[in-house]
Formats: structure tokens, sequence, C-alpha cells
């Protein structure tokens, strides 16, 4: 029971954060969906700083790990609306919009969890 009040904590404020991140994405774009990205991207980072910290430490618990890992950023991030988002887009007609989705989410996606590697291991191990 410990395991899912862990995992459904940080799954509502992963939630909660997803939607304030978006939230702030809605000024500066609403055609192009920037706020999926940016909680992907930044997601991605977390993801890759958290499991690198994991796998090579003893500084995250597994309790943590599961709270902020498949909880928080399981939350936070979302594939299902990208690919809504995308076909969106497709169905619009808006072609450059969508390949540029596609291009940008994966490349800083990737980007991101290399980065939050990196950051790990260079300032925590």
């Amino acid at each position: 029971m410990k395991t899912y009040l862990l995992v459904g904590a940080g799954g509502f404020l992963g939630a909660m954060a997803r939607y304030w991140v978006s939230g702030l994405a809605l000024h500066f774009s609403t055609r192009f969906p920037l706020g999926t990205l940016l909680v992907n991207v930044l997601g991605s980072f977390f993801l890759g700083f958290l499991m690198t910290l994991v796998s090579e430490t003893l500084l995250v618990s597994p309790e943590t790990r599961l709270f902020l890992a498949i909880g928080f950023l399981g939350a936070f991030t979302t594939f299902s609306t990208f690919a809504y988002e995308t076909n969106s887009l497709l169905e619009g007609g808006q072609f450059f919009l969508a390949f540029l989705n596609v291009v940008i989410s994966l490349s800083l996606g990737l980007i991101g969890v290399r980065l939050g590697i990196w950051v790990a291991k260079t300032f925590l191990i």
C-alpha cells in the first residue's frame, strides 16, 4: 500500500506541475504545442539525472525513486499528448509544424536525458 501512495502522491504533484508549466507556455505559443515540448524535455532531463543517481550511487532510496520517477515524472511528461497534438497538426494541414514537433521533441528529449546524466555524474558522483 505504501508503494501505491508514493506513486499516487508523486503523480498528483507531477500532474499539477505539468498543468502549471503548460499554462506558462501558452503565453509564448498557441499554435505550436510548446507546453508539451517543455514538460517532456524537462522530464527527460530529470529522469536521466535521477536514474543516474539511482544506478551509480545510493543517494536515492527506492521509495524516492518510486515517488519521483514513476509518480512525479510519469505524470509530468506525456507521450500521448505529444502524439495527439502532432496528429492535430497533421489533420489541420500543418505538416511542417507536425514534422518540427516530432524532430524537436525527440531531439531535445534525448539531449535532456544526456544532459541530466552528465549533470549527475559531473556534480554529484
